[in-house]
């Protein structure tokens, strides 16, 4: 393998060798390392991964995403989640109670445009991911309002132990939900408040590999939260 950052693409062969450790990005066949995303390959050590280029979001069992509802059939909705895949909520994974489907419309649950926190459950082999709304914080989302950033960088605006996105939350007075695959919903008594704390969501998604980010939020924010970090 070499060191240079070669870009790649989906399918493409990217390594050989039993002892090369496949990382993110990177699935194997055999000897052979073969890449899943659009990016760079990096390698480090024994260590293969794939650097996605920002905007692509790659679902995973377990995220916890911000979806649109695009369609509503017999027993199911189907979900837009942004990426490269279809997704659905089937009934017995959206409502808690009996449902006569004979009888029922189910859109009055849930209706096309309608927005939802939902967890991914299940992923097929044939990539058909089934969404989930049982649990805690999952639901319809009433009000508010949802700005979006590069799937890549939903970890620098969390932050460590979340740091990021409280100081944000703190600062503008606003409840914040951010999704894996990008879409971050924030919701605040006052509409400036929302439109503040989404400057802030713009920011990191602009300047998240520079230094100093912090303390540009900080200040971007206000006082007040510099204070309370001290």
């Amino acid at each position: 393998m070499s060191d240079t950052k070669d870009i790649v693409v989906p399918g493409e062969v990217i390594g050989k060798g039993i002892d090369i450790i496949p990382g993110s990005g990177v699935i194997r066949e055999g000897e052979e390392l073969i890449s899943t995303l659009v990016g760079l390959k990096n390698v480090s050590g024994r260590a293969l991964r794939v650097i996605p280029f920002g905007g692509v979001y790659i679902p995973r069992e377990g995220d916890t995403i911000i979806g649109e509802i695009e369609d509503v059939s017999f027993s199911s909705w189907h979900v837009n989640i942004g990426g490269p895949y279809s997704a659905t909520i089937t009934v017995s994974e959206a409502v808690g109670e009996y449902i006569d489907l004979q009888k029922t419309d189910i859109s009055k649950y849930y209706k096309i445009g309608d927005k939802v926190i939902a967890k991914i459950k299940d992923i097929s082999t044939s990539k058909s991911i089934l969404l989930t709304m049982r649990g805690p914080g999952l639901r319809k989302l009433e009000e508010g309002y949802i700005t979006s950033i590069s799937p890549s960088k939903v970890p620098r605006l969390i932050g460590k132990n979340g740091s990021m996105i409280t100081s944000i939350k703190e600062a503008t007075n606003t409840t914040i939900t951010v999704g894996q695959n990008g879409l971050v919903w924030i919701r605040g008594k006052e509409r400036e408040d929302e439109i503040k704390a989404a400057e802030a969501v713009a920011m990191v998604n602009k300047d998240s590999h520079t230094h100093g980010l912090t303390e540009k939020i900080n200040e971007m924010l206000g006082d007040k939260n510099v204070q309370k970090k001290i």
